[in-house]
């Protein structure tokens, strides 16, 4: 890609960097002044300074890092992403322009950590926004590429150690655990049967007593592909009974909104505007005293047991994360999408 395609001037909006960060699918953007580098912006400088009380309109100078790692020869900036571990290094000329970037390999993206904590797995759904391919299979069985999504979760989970799954069933539940009995891969499955429809929540309660440490929740239709390590520190380091993962979603009103005043005159108009909202993405992290809080065999979603521990006095938290990093197979405009995010096409 042309290097180019991440620098972004400074006036320019957080909600645009973000957008910006989506097109290019890199975690990096470099603020310049015609060419010459002012600062570098990651995604976790967006989390940041957000997490701080700033706005998704503010320009992206307020949150980016005026003290960035450079390099004056594309060696030199090789040897500093091995020795820092960035994202990417700006080759710097003694003008102050960038003149090149050099990017991580696909290799450096793997992660190192082994996190070695459960995953929940909620599995039990009927998936009707996916019909009429629900009346055949089970949500989590339906394929996106060459694995049911199922499958893809799991891989993303174990990509950070995460080995020990939880998985609640209920729709068509012989077929998930049949897939699973002649997998030439060997997960390390735990399956819990619900007897009635018990909602995004609900089924968590079969878990009490069997999951004893802090564990990640997570929907079968969605998929993750942020640093879930960063996640989990987030999590701990605030003391939060849950952290539930947010993603930015931005929404394009196709009309031109007006706002009126008294005896209709017409104080405000905007063309199509574009709203931004922090979106639930079914995906949290959570500590296992929560488990004993939900009551057995009670129809509930899992954010009426968040706003549970909320009355409690317990702290709750969210984590943002840029739009682009959720794939939702919940919808079927979205299918196509998450295959080809998965399989880089």
């Amino acid at each position: 890609m042309d290097y180019r395609q991440l620098f972004i001037r400074k006036n320019n909006s957080l909600k645009e960097a973000m957008r910006q960060m989506g097109e290019t699918a890199k975690k990096i953007l470099f603020i310049v002044e015609e060419d010459r580098l002012i600062a570098s912006l990651t995604d976790g400088d967006i989390r940041r300074y957000l997490l701080a009380g700033g706005q998704l309109d503010d320009a992206v100078d307020a949150a980016g890092n005026h003290k960035p790692i450079i390099a004056h020869s594309r060696e030199s900036a090789r040897n500093l992403l091995k020795a820092k571990q960035c994202i990417a290094v700006p080759v710097i000329n003694t003008d102050g322009l960038i003149k090149d970037v050099i990017l991580e390999s696909e290799e450096n993206l793997l992660p190192t950590v082994q996190l070695q904590i459960p995953v929940a797995i909620m599995a039990g759904g009927k998936g009707t926004r996916l019909e009429p391919y629900t009346k055949i299979l089970p949500k989590p069985l339906i394929p996106v590429g060459d694995l049911p999504i199922i499958e893809h979760i799991m891989n993303q989970f174990q990509k950070y150690g995460c080995n020990d799954f939880h998985v609640i069933v209920n729709y068509k539940k012989q077929l998930i655990k049949a897939y699973f009995a002649e997998n030439e891969r060997r997960y390390n499955v735990h399956w819990y049967d619900e007897d009635e429809p018990l909602g995004t929540g609900g089924g968590l309660s079969l878990l009490c007593e069997k999951v004893n440490s802090t564990f990640f929740l997570t929907n079968c239709d969605v998929i993750l592909l942020s640093d879930y390590d960063d996640i989990l520190r987030f999590h701990r380091d605030h003391g939060n009974v849950v952290t539930m993962v947010c993603a930015y979603k931005n929404t394009t009103i196709p009309y031109g909104v007006i706002e009126i005043g008294k005896n209709g005159e017409i104080i405000s108009m905007k063309e199509k505007p574009e709203l931004s909202h922090l979106t639930n993405t079914g995906i949290y992290v959570v500590e296992p005293d929560v488990l004993a809080d939900i009551e057995k065999n009670v129809e509930m979603s899992f954010p009426d047991i968040i706003e549970k521990q909320r009355k409690k006095g317990r702290r709750v938290a969210a984590y943002p994360v840029c739009e682009h990093d959720w794939l939702d197979m919940g919808q079927l405009t979205e299918f196509e999408n998450m295959r080809r995010r998965l399989y880089g096409e």
